[in-house]
Order: C-alpha cells, then sequence, then structure tokens
C-alpha cells in the first residue's frame, strides 16, 4: 500500500470526494418531498443498481455465509437504513454546514464505543479531540439556536449527530462481515436491507412514495453519485492508500457542502458556528491520526 497510486485512483477519489458533497445539496433541492420518501426511493435505486452485479458474481459467496453472518449483515442493513433517514431529516431542520460536519464525526463515536465496549484506551490526544469535538458540537448548536434561520436547528443537529452514532456502530459491525465477505457480496444485502426498511417506515408512517419525476430524479443522483460513486471510490482507493489518509481526506466532504451551500443557497455559518466547525473538523483529524499511529506502533516491523 502506497500514497503512489495511479492516477485513475486519485482521479475517482476526487470525483468520490465531490459526490459526497453533494449530497446534503440534493437532499436540500429534494425538501419538499417527505424525508422518509426521499430515504426510500434514494435507497431503493442504489440496490436495484448493484443489485445485478451482485447476482452476477457474488452467489458463491453467498453460498459461504453462515446464518450468524446473515443476522450481522441484516444489523448492518437496519443501522445503515436508519443512519440514511436520520441525516436526510436533520438536513430539513438545520444548516447544511452543521449537518455536514456532525454527521462526519463517527471517528470521535468509535474512540469512544472502543473505549467502552473494547476496553481500548484512548491516547492523551483522542481524550482532547473528544473534549474539543464536545466543544465544537455544542458551540455549532449554540450559535445555529442564536441564528434563528433554522427554528428546530436543536433537532437537526440531534438527528445528524445520530446519524453519525449509527454509522460509528455500522462500521464495527460491518468490519467483523467483511473479514469473510467480498464486498459487493456484503454491500448488496446490506443495501437490499435498507431499502426494505425504508420503504417498510415510509409505508407504515403513511409516507406518499409517488413522488414527481423532479424528485425521483434527484433520488437517482444521489443513489449513483453519494452511494456508488463516493463509496465506490473510498473501496477503490483502499487497496493503494491508507484508511487514515483517506479519513482525513474524507474531512473534504462537509468543507465542499458548506462552500457549494454558500454558493447555491445563501447560507453561511456565522462566526461561532466556524469555529465549532474548525474545532469538530480538527478533532476528528487528530482522531484519525491518532488511530494511524496506533496502528503503525501495533504492526510489527517485515
Amino acid at each position: 500500500m502506497s500514497a503512489r497510486a495511479p492516477l485513475a485512483v486519485w482521479l475517482a477519489l476526487g470525483a468520490g470526494l465531490v459526490c459526497f458533497g453533494f449530497s446534503a445539496i440534493l437532499i436540500r433541492y429534494a425538501d419538499d418531498a417527505p424525508a422518509l420518501a426521499v430515504a426510500a426511493w434514494r435507497t431503493g435505486f442504489a440496490a436495484l443498481i448493484i443489485g445485478p452485479a451482485a447476482v452476477a458474481r457474488a452467489r458463491a459467496d453467498w453460498q459461504r455465509l453462515s446464518r450468524r453472518d446473515w443476522g450481522l449483515i441484516a444489523a448492518a442493513g437496519v443501522l445503515m437504513a436508519c443512519h440514511f433517514t436520520a441525516y436526510i431529516l436533520s438536513l430539513y431542520h438545520t444548516s447544511i454546514a452543521s449537518a455536514s460536519v456532525l454527521v462526519t464525526s463517527s471517528p470521535i463515536f468509535i474512540a469512544i464505543l472502543g473505549s467502552i465496549f473494547l476496553k481500548e484506551r484512548p491516547t492523551r490526544r483522542t481524550m482532547v479531540a473528544i473534549v474539543a469535538a464536545v466543544a465544537g458540537g455544542a458551540l455549532i448548536g449554540w450559535s445555529d439556536a442564536q441564528a434563528g434561520a433554522f427554528p428546530r436547528a436543536a433537532l437537526g443537529n440531534a438527528l445528524a449527530l445520530s446519524a453519525a452514532l449509527l454509522y460509528s456502530v455500522y462500521l464495527l459491525v460491518g468490519r467483523v462481515v467483511r473479514q469473510r465477505v467480498e464486498l459487493l457480496a456484503y454491500m448488496a444485502p446490506v443495501y437490499a436491507v435498507v431499502a426494505l426498511c425504508t420503504a417498510g417506515a415510509a409505508v407504515a408512517t403513511g409516507t406518499p412514495m409517488a413522488q414527481p419525476a423532479s424528485i425521483l430524479g434527484l433520488c437517482l443522483l444521489m443513489a449513483i453519485g453519494p452511494n456508488i460513486i463516493g463509496h465506490g471510490s473510498i473501496n477503490l482507493a483502499l487497496r493503494y492508500l491508507p484508511a487514515a489518509l483517506l479519513g482525513l481526506l474524507g474531512l473534504a466532504e462537509p468543507v465542499l457542502a458548506t462552500t457549494y451551500a454558500f454558493f447555491l443557497f445563501g447560507e453561511r455559518p456565522a462566526a461561532p458556528a466556524l469555529l465549532g466547525i474548525v474545532l469538530v473538523l480538527a478533532a476528528i483529524g487528530a482522531v484519525i491520526a491518532s488511530e494511524r499511529r496506533a496502528a503503525e506502533v501495533d504492526t510489527p516491523a517485515a
């Protein structure tokens, strides 16, 4: 694994990051539709896109899966469905900048969960980063409440944080299955579960699934862009680049989303919120760097 990845990998990664940045923008454009409908159509399209390829290439892998593996895949799908729903709904109540930054805080939650459930003692840098992230998140919430542009900003920020927590647990569950299962064999059933869960939640709550062609088009763009191209580029780059580096590059998503929102919607974070955003992003970067250093220490020299 080397940072000297082929040019095509860097181009794909750049396209993926741009697509990630547009995720919140597309959701904001689609906010005339109910959030559950948007989540259902987005995840449904993603499942339909990768489904045929998985059927053609992953059937042998599926036959080797145990009942426990299928249970973990189902659990991962439920967690991801809740993640998508919470994140999409958060953008109906708070700014793109706040939601995009808070939803990327999964490394902070993973560090906390690791210390609680895996008894992994966090480093001093990680502890400082967690405190900084909490302070930054509180500053974002306070600033949003003072600005008054989003009357239910506290709810939106809480939903974005919930989405980050759900994604953290999803990663921990998925890590167990991915030790034995190829990517496509894992992602296809997960996406199928996600689509079924979001569609089921929409139907159970009486959310109208029939939406205008413009909304369906936006949902299709979300599936192709952030879901397929975005996640696909990350998985492609994992073969050539360290996960820690990709985690740091992933911090470009909220920066891009905030920039897009400024030019497209005129959303400008207030000074306290901007300081909070910087604190959270710096904290996430510090945790990723700390995890990378710990991995290098734990890995014996060849």
